[in-house]
Parts: structure tokens; sequence; C-alpha cells
């Protein structure tokens, strides 16, 4: 059997000068905060300067699979899926290499032992690892290409401690759990800065890089980032080469020996991902796929189109099943579901402190809660829109000319962020100069082609934006709710090989017949109706429902009263004109409406209270 070692948490405790071996119960008690990503075996690993932690959701081979792992005195904690492993440890196998087990894990450390701390290079797939050489005695941090799986780090008094969440370094008894004006700006802005953690001293490893942390420092090595290439390809070659990709990418990220399925919204990219899903499981002869998707009681019926939303998925969800012929779930939710407190809780426990948060986060947890009673592992098509150009902001002039992020551009002409301006956070938080800064550094290190100008080298800065501020947000708000019921998600628009094909494709080619992600419709179109070919790019599903607004409009409610933490931020005089809105208006939220307003602080409090978090305003 091949296995993949996905579905885990990892974390750990180094420092080159003192003995932690006494300190073991401290890296216990962070790797326990991991229980949801990895419920089925805990591993700590302990030497005198070094204590590594691993919570892992076992597949098969437990005893074999086992980790931390240990090889010719390197030892590594590791979390995600490396999809090219079983070719990797052939080739290592011609250099010299014995394999104990069957899983990546140790692919991937022997890869290390092979090729040193260049070889993540080689890796295709989502993964966060810490890798401990005891020749050495250094930590290499590393973090996949695209950021898809997390890993965070904080230095304390000349070590460092690590780990796949905040919790779990926040559960060091020496850190505190303090956010200041940089975490709130990013917790009210959605832009998600590279290397930028929540909490005051926290980093994250930014994506396709290493951190090296040695006796005498640390270093930082880039092992990937997206660069300027000429796209040669005409459109007929290109579109082929798109099918070409995704049907490798499938094929590859359909390695399961637990029970996978595809998230179906209806939509074009979740569309595409299932249908090449299934026809690569019917050329092998397998059962059919099993699909889901997310709907809540009487939204088909109450629906009202917005410059946001344009239809309900269900009919389109259930189309394509019925034209692939996959086995469909759609899972209804009532209302109230979004407003159970244990839902909200378990919600916001996995985020930490997030980014994003709002209905979907607590409807797309109760998704995955649903699949994942019947399956271990779903396909998502997060990262098309980024990829392809699917978001309004890529058509719009307005949005394309302005000197900043675009999709702030689009929620102002609309009033999507008149409510973090009447509630003072806007000016109170020094949002607009945060955001000039974090633009301007994000431009400056798009690449380019040498001679690159006009529209063309505007697209390009566009498509690096989302790409880099904008996705990671989604990718991590995926990644938390999914794994807070040990669901693994699989991203096939995230392989690098097509990241970096498409991204060099000119945006001529990307809008060749007039309309949004043309490349993907044409690469495609044969294998899907028709119906779902031409719609209209439509996100991820909000409720409607007065009843959910009400529910709201109590928990905000609550937060006014004496000594609450986002009494800090706003006063509340503010907060009760927002409420003083007839009911049923905050029904619909776009982004940055004063639903989503509203649903943030109402998160913020929460954390901050039952966490004990230091809000830090001076």
């Amino acid at each position: 059997m091949k296995e993949l070692e996905d579905m885990c948490g990892l974390t750990g405790w180094v420092d080159h000068r003192r003995n932690l071996a006494p300190s073991v119960d401290t890296v216990s008690a962070m790797t326990a905060t991991m229980v949801n990503r990895g419920p089925d075996d805990e591993g700590i690993w302990v030497s005198a300067h070094a204590l590594l932690g691993h919570r892992r959701l076992s597949v098969i081979d437990l005893a074999g699979g086992r980790q931390p792992m240990v090889a010719d005195e390197v030892v590594i904690s590791y979390t995600g899926e490396v999809y090219n492993f079983i070719e990797l440890r052939e080739e290592l196998r011609t250099l010299g290499h014995t394999f104990r087990t069957e899983s990546d894990t140790e692919v991937v450390l022997r890869a290390y032992l092979q090729w040193g701390s260049d070889f993540p290079a080689r890796l295709n797939g989502i993964f966060a690892f810490a890798l401990w050489d005891c020749r050495s005695e250094e930590l290499l941090l590393v973090r996949d290409r695209f950021g898809v799986k997390p890993l965070y780090y904080q230095f304390l008094d000349g070590g460092v401690v690590f780990g796949s969440e905040p919790k779990a370094i926040l559960a060091h008894p020496d850190i505190p759990a303090v956010i200041d004006r940089n975490g709130l700006r990013e917790f009210f802005t959605m832009t998600k800065t590279p290397e930028l953690a929540p909490f005051r001293g926290m980093f994250e490893v930014r994506p396709g890089t290493v951190v090296k942390v040695a006796a005498d420092g640390i270093e930082k090595i880039v092992y990937w980032k997206l660069a300027a290439r000429e796209h040669t390809d005409d459109l007929d070659a290109t579109i082929a080469h798109v099918r070409e990709l995704l049907e490798d990418i499938v094929q590859r990220q359909l390695i399961a020996d637990v029970p996978i399925c595809s998230l179906l919204s209806g939509g074009l990219d979740s569309s595409a991902i299932t249908a090449l899903a299934a026809k690569v499981l019917a050329e092998r002869g397998a059962p059919a796929l099993r699909t889901y998707s997310v709907d809540f009681a009487g939204h088909t019926e109450r629906f009202t189109a917005n410059a946001a939303w344009k239809d309900p998925d269900t009919p389109y969800a259930l189309e394509v099943a019925a034209h692939l012929g996959v086995d469909h779930v759609v899972v209804e939710l009532d209302n109230t579901e979004l407003v159970d407190p244990a839902v909200q809780t378990a919600v916001l426990d996995a985020f930490d402190l997030p980014v994003i948060i709002s209905d979907m986060e607590y409807s797309l947890y109760l998704l995955c809660r649903a699949v994942r009673t019947a399956a271990t592992v779903a396909l998502s098509g997060e990262a098309a829109d980024e990829l392809f150009g699917g978001y309004n902001q890529f058509h719009d002039p307005d949005a394309v000319a302005a000197d900043a992020f675009p999709w702030f551009t689009s929620a102002a002409k609309s009033g999507g962020i008149a409510a973090l301006h009447s509630l003072g956070l806007w000016e109170g938080l020094g949002l607009d100069e945060h955001l000039k800064q974090r633009y301007t550094e994000a431009v400056a290190e798009c690449p380019r082609l040498s001679g690159e100008s006009g529209h063309e080298a505007r697209m390009r800065e566009i498509t690096y934006l989302h790409l880099t501020r904008w996705e990671s947000m989604l990718l991590d708000r995926k990644d938390r709710v999914s794994m807070a019921v040990g669901l693994e998600v699989r991203v096939p628009f995230t392989d690098h090989r097509l990241v970096e094909y498409v991204f060099n494709t000119p945006w001529s080619m990307k809008t060749f017949d007039g309309y949004e992600k043309s490349l993907l419709r044409a690469a495609v179109a044969d294998l899907l109706p028709e119906s779902v070919v031409q719609r209209r790019k439509t996100p991820y599903p909000s409720t409607q429902d007065v009843a959910y607004e009400n529910a709201l409009r109590r928990q905000v409610e609550q937060l006014l009263e004496p000594g609450s933490p986002a009494l800090k931020l706003v006063h509340e005089s503010d907060v009760r004109e927002l409420l003083a809105a007839p009911s049923g208006s905050l029904c619909v939220g776009g982004p940055w409406s004063a639903r989503i307003v509203l649903e943030r602080l109402v998160a913020f409090n929460r954390i901050v209270t039952e966490h004990d978090i230091e809000v830090v305003l001076e």
C-alpha cells in the first residue's frame, strides 16, 4: 500500500543554549492543542536542544508511519502530502537508499539526506514540516510553494518555538497571546501579508521558503517564487496544455487509501475538478465519485440576486452531478445551525484569530463535518479564480486602474467598506496607510518581463496580488475549517506547474472569448453541461434568511455590554446606528458589508474573551 502522511499537526521547540529535555511536558501540551488535526496518534521526540511533537490522523500502516520519524540522525515532524513521492522514492533507491515504510514522510526525510536543504524544490504537493539535523544541530522549517499547509514560529530567549497553528505556540507558558495594531489591521482588511502572523512577535513561514535556524542565527532560503517567462504557445496549444496539466494533477491527487470525494458547488472550478476526477475513476473501474454541496433550507425560494451572488448553486450542482453520473449529496442546513454556540465555538477555536469570518465559515464547517462522516479526503476548486481571472475586480476598469488592492476598489464602489468607516475602524486603525504600504510592497515584488507594459503588465500585477495576498487568506480558511473535523482538502489548482504556466499566459488569452476564465472554460468544455460552462462567477453561498440576521443582531447586542473588548475598537453609539437599519437589510452580505463587519466584531469579542488575548492599541 502507498501511504500519504496527510491530516496532521506539528509543533516543537529548539534552543541551542540550554537543555530542553526536562521541558517535554511543555511540548506535550503544545502538541495536544492540535488534536483535531490528528486525533488518532501522538508522538514526541526528545533531545537536549530540540523537542518535536506530532499529531496524526492515521490512514494505514499506523506503526510504520508514526512520527516524528528518525533516519541517520535526522528527525522530521511532517504534515501534508507529496504527490510525486513514488517517483522520488524510486530515484532515491537507485542512489542507495532503503525504506522501511511506504509513507511519503520517509521519502521527504531521505530526500533531505540525499540533497540537503535544496530538496524542497523537488517536491510536488502541499506540506509543512520541521526537520532537525542532529549532526549540525540545525532546524529547517519548510512550507509548500502556495502555503496550503500552515506553519508558524516565534523566537524565545535565543530559541524558537513553532507549530502548525498559533495555538500550539501560545500553549508555551512563556509566550503571551497579544494582538496589536498590526494584527488588528490584518483582521479587519482581509488582505494577508506574507510572513506576518496575527499575534505580536509571531511569524508565518512564507510559502516556498525554508527557514533555517542554527546556533549562529537564522537564514531564509527561497526555493520557489513566481517568475515572469515568455509565453510561446498559441491559443490552441495553450488550451491543450492547461487540460493536460489538469488531468495529470487530478490523477495524482486521487491517490488515497481512504474514501475520497469532491466538493461540487455547480460553479466552473469545482465542476471542472469533479469532472476530471470522475473521468479518472471511471477509467480505473472504481465506484462512482461521491460529491457534496451545501445549501440552506428555503434558500433557492428566497434567493435575491445582487452584485456578488447572481443565482443559487444547488440547481447547477445537481445538473453537473447528473451529467457526470456522480453520487451527489446536498448538505442542507437549517439557519439555526449557523448560530449554534457549539458550531461557532468550534470554528473560532480552529481559527485562533481569523483573517476572515462570516456565516460562510460556519456553513463550511458544517459541510466539512457532514463530508467527514463518509470521506477523509476532498478535492476542491480553490484558487482557480485567482489564477484564471474569475473575480469581478479583474474586469472592473476602475479596480484595474486604481493604485490599490483591486478588491477594495470594487468593494468601495458598491459601498462595501462603509461600515468600516461608520464604526471608526478605518480611521482608528489607520487602515488606509496600512493598505497603501502593503500594496506598494506587493507590487514592488511582482515579477515582470523585460519591456512588458500597458494593460498586460497591469493584469500580471493584478493576478500576482490575488495569488499572493488574497488566495493565501482563503487557503488558510479552508485548511483551518476542514482540519477542525479531520478532513483533508486537496487543491489541484495550486499545483505549481499549472500556476507557473497560467500566470505567464497573456491576459488576452485568458479572456479570449470576452468572458472571465476563458482558458479554463475552453479546457474542460467537453466535460460539462453548457449551462455550467457559460455560468458566471458566483461565490460560495451565504444565507439570506432573516432568522440568521436576527440572531446576529442579538449577538451584537451582547458585545455592547460594559467591559467588552470590542468597545476598545468601536463606540457603542456607532454600532447601535448600524443595528437601527430595518430588519432584513443585513440579509444579503457582500464583502465588507455591515453584516460582515458585525460578524467580525462578534468573533473578535468571543476569541479575545475566551482565550484571554491581550489587546494593545498604542
